[in-house]
């Protein structure tokens, strides 16, 4: 499996704690923070679920 690049681009401010909890869960702390994980299907599940909060880009 590849990794993939998030990066979040929109605040978590008044969404559902589940998306909070989800962006903490990835690692993300802060606005613009970018990190890079493994595309296993739990990761891209768990990015699918805050995708309007986030950009994602793939790493060759």
């Amino acid at each position: 499996m590849g990794k993939i690049k998030v990066t979040q681009v929109k605040s978590a401010i008044k969404k559902p704690v589940r998306q909070k909890r989800t962006l903490e869960a990835l690692g993300i702390r802060k606005l613009h923070q970018t990190i890079e994980v493994e595309a296993t299907p739990q990761i891209r599940g768990m990015v699918a679920k805050v995708a309007h909060l986030v950009v994602v880009e793939e790493v060759k």
